[in-house]
């Protein structure tokens, strides 16, 4: 997945700037779940652009992360991030580091979940939380992206009409495995953690979803992005 994302490092920024109101409808609702974050580590930080934007728009910050693109991580480097060049399975979290660890974009693309969440929640200082934030495989993103893959291409009959006119590009639809929000929901309950929230952006369809910058609400019954977030609990 990563060596993908390095071929494609500069058409990922370029997708996010080409649907400017869906980047800044998910940065809303990355910087609602953050507030008060503390020291915040991000799985899978990928160019760093939220990040950025996060900084310089919503005074939040996220100087440390782990990205497995070298090409991707070079680029959030040089917008001010620490980052280590390894996959969430992989890198060492270690304990009690962080206050808030986030995963924006990346559960689809990791393929042991539920062992990542467990390195986070060993990592979360006692009462930190977990955001996790992806496209749920039930939304209409999920759906749309799961016929891309399965079809191989965006250009086919079945699709004609339903998909916005700046698609996300299909190099990154093929390597993505979308989960439910019941699912991630599960895992995160498995691995303890406690007072689970939700909040969710893009309810319009994603032929509209570019008209304009959404503001987040709660719960996960329309949204095609959503976040749930966890608690560890206090000793």
């Amino acid at each position: 997945m990563g060596k993908g994302f390095d071929q494609y490092a500069d058409k990922y920024d370029a997708w996010f700037l080409e649907n400017r109101n869906v980047l800044y409808s998910e940065v809303a609702l990355v910087a609602r779940c953050l507030r008060d974050g503390g020291r915040i580590f991000s799985v899978g930080c990928g160019s760093g652009l939220f990040e950025t934007i996060l900084r310089d728009e919503y005074d939040i910050r996220v100087d440390e992360g782990l990205e497995p693109s070298e090409g991707m991580a070079e680029i959030a480097r040089k917008r001010g991030m620490t980052v280590e060049i390894t996959t969430a399975e992989a890198y060492d979290f270690g304990t009690e580091r962080y206050d808030t660890i986030l995963l924006n974009g990346t559960p689809s693309y990791i393929t042991d979940l539920k062992a990542v969440f467990e390195k986070a929640y060993a990592a979360l200082r006692p009462g930190g939380r977990i955001v996790v934030i992806d496209v749920p495989k039930e939304s209409s993103y999920g759906l749309l992206y799961n016929l891309a893959k399965a079809v191989g291409t965006w250009d086919h009959p079945l699709l004609a009409g339903c998909y916005p006119p700046n698609p996300y590009p299909i190099e990154f639809v093929e390597v993505a495995n979308w989960r439910t929000t019941a699912e991630k929901i599960a895992l995160l309950t498995e691995t303890g953690f406690t007072d689970l929230e939700s909040a969710q952006t893009l309810t319009r369809h994603p032929l509209c979803s570019d008209n304009g910058v959404e503001e987040p609400t709660e719960g996960y019954d329309r949204g095609d992005y959503v976040a749930v977030c966890g608690y560890k609990r206090e000793k």
